[in-house]
């Protein structure tokens, strides 16, 4: 139990309770989240779905430690961002977290070897170790024969596929992928969608995908739907 007496699920990877956030935004007080409690647990692939302004991408900040509630708490990995610093907190997101972009979020100037790298030198990786995990990052996502291309030579399902790699190259336990399928095509987004399944099913990753999607609906293992910054209903896929 939390010192505010809020008690945190056993196991999960990822708890909210009662998170709220309310931006203060030209004398008015905007609520993009009210109250949103939830689990996220281990080794599965979650859906936080909504229509835009519901609140998905701010609960995602929040998770991520990018953002502070107004009301709430949340733990990851067991542990309250509401009880560590900033510096614990990017610790957090170093070691421990992968990020997942609709922009894809790759540097124009850099080859997809090196952008797959980027993390890897922030935590100062040896040189070897971290060419050698480039080099497996890129051939689990099928881009080995393209790590000295740059952005812009690649298509877009293949730039999501770098941002995949690199996420994968720093070893994460959890991916927060945020609209990961929202620039492609309906075929190129349900390749990605695999490789997020495989980043489950063959590596015990735990993957959490803000979506309007459908497919990224239907292939979630649990999906949590907002409204108007609530938590309205949880589903979980049937066996």
């Amino acid at each position: 139990m939390s010192a505010n007496g809020k008690t945190q699920t056993a196991n999960a990877a990822i708890q909210t309770e009662n998170l709220t956030r309310v931006y203060h935004l030209e004398g008015e007080d905007i609520r993009a989240l009210s109250g949103v409690s939830l689990a996220i647990y281990p080794c599965q692939l979650t859906a936080i779905v909504g229509r835009s302004g519901s609140g998905k991408t701010t609960l995602l900040n929040l998770i991520a430690g990018l953002d502070d509630p107004s009301e709430g708490e949340v733990w990851v990995m067991g542990q309250s961002l509401q009880k560590m610093d900033e510096a614990a907190r990017l610790a957090l997101r170093r070691e421990k977290l992968g990020f997942i972009f609709q922009s894809f979020g790759l540097l124009p100037l850099l080859t997809a070897a090196e952008n797959v790298g980027v993390p890897l030198r922030m935590r100062n990786v040896p040189a070897a170790e971290r060419e050698a995990r480039v080099r497996e990052a890129l051939e689990w996502v099928g881009l080995g024969r393209r790590a000295r291309h740059r952005p812009y030579e690649l298509s877009g399902g293949e730039q999501q596929r770098v941002a995949i790699a690199r996420a994968l190259a720093a070893q994460p336990q959890i991916v927060l992928a945020d609209e990961p399928t929202g620039q492609l095509d309906s075929q190129t987004g349900r390749r990605i969608l695999d490789l997020l399944r495989r980043l489950v099913i063959e590596r015990g990753i735990t993957v959490v995908i803000v979506s309007h999607d459908p497919m990224v609906m239907a292939e979630a293992d649990v999906v949590h739907e907002l409204r108007d910054g609530k938590l309205i209903e949880t589903r979980y896929k049937s066996a």
